[in-house]
């Protein structure tokens, strides 16, 4: 009698969750059945945007729906991340960002939202490269030189970024760490002031990505110390890694990725998942993509949150080790 209500019992459990295991089948093979939102928390026109429109037309021609790129921007990207944190999960809404997304536990006490807990990375597209960049007659011609150079004087060497607390200023306050030396971090809002400072020489030197960087570069405007990246770039070939000059460790990333909200059924993720990265490998996103001197990835889910669980951990270690703050 015990082994038959047993077998009654554990029939129903089964019963029980095949109708939800089948759902969430269904789900995923008939997502998607309307457009999908793409919603970035960085302004209009920047290569986030760019790049995000060549994905959207490859989603609309794999998937058979329109991706539509929306704008949700302000405090310091916040806005629109919070906005997809809150979404429904079911895949309709996505978040397009970059690693600013893994400095929020680092930076901001009480966040709306948990970036590990309530999103669910779908993949990482591609990766920038980054290079340390200075005037032409600045006297460090080699990575190496200029830690020389800022060891011998700590704290005279202005390092420019786009902003206290940004990715830049963090990618800086690494070297720092990892060398054993002190920059005067000057702040600016965005990149081309930095240029702007560069080229008048009233700043040393500065991260900036390779594909604004590598115009003035040409013109003889901007010379490249190292690229920040743990690999060099076909589009400056003889610059050695930073990597390669003196800290192994080094790997500043500045990637592109997309994320759903974190109760997302697992089949819904990846299929959108299986689906950017074969848009990240498409052909022509491929050429368009290399002539901006960017690495296409096209990531699993898995391998995507890994880097974000990583990520976070180092710039959360980072942080209270040097005691970054964003009034700085």
């Amino acid at each position: 009698m015990n082994m038959l209500r047993r077998f009654v019992f554990c029939s129903a459990l089964v019963a029980a969750a095949l109708p939800a295991t089948v759902s969430a089948q269904g789900a995923a093979g008939a997502f998607p059945a309307k457009p999908v939102t793409l919603i970035s928390p960085t302004a209009a026109g920047g290569p986030i945007d760019t790049e995000t429109r060549l994905y959207a037309r490859k989603m609309n021609e794999y998937l058979g729906q329109v991706f539509i790129l929306d704008y949700k921007v302000g405090a310091g990207i916040t806005i629109g991340t919070s906005y997809v944190a809150k979404s429904a999960p079911d895949g309709y809404t996505l978040l397009v960002t970059n690693s600013s997304f893994t400095l929020f536990t680092a930076l901001y006490k009480d966040l709306p939202f948990d970036p590990i807990r309530d999103f669910a990375p779908v993949s990482m597209m591609s990766q920038r490269i980054t290079v340390l960049t200075t005037y032409p007659s600045f006297p460090a011609r080699t990575f190496g030189d200029y830690i020389a150079m800022v060891k011998a004087k700590p704290g005279a060497i202005n390092f420019g970024t786009t902003g206290a607390g940004t990715a830049t200023h963090m990618a800086g306050a690494w070297m720092n760490t990892a060398t054993n030396t002190n920059v005067t971090f000057v702040h600016y809002k965005g990149v081309a002031p930095v240029i702007l400072d560069l080229v008048a020489e009233r700043l040393q030197v500065a991260p900036v990505s390779l594909s604004i960087a590598l115009p003035q570069i040409k013109a003889g405007r901007l010379r490249a110390l190292a690229v920040m990246n743990n690999q060099r770039s076909n589009l400056l070939p003889g610059v050695m890694t930073i990597a390669e000059q003196g800290i192994p460790d080094y790997n500043y990333v500045n990637w592109m990725g997309f994320f759903a909200p974190g109760a997302t059924p697992a089949p819904v993720v990846s299929k959108l998942s299986e689906n950017f990265a074969r848009a990240a490998r498409a052909p022509d996103v491929v050429a368009a993509a290399e002539a901006e001197g960017n690495i296409q990835v096209g990531s699993t889910a898995a391998q995507f949150r890994q880097v974000i669980v990583e990520e976070t951990a180092r710039w959360k270690k980072l942080v209270a080790d040097v005691g970054i703050k964003l009034e700085e």
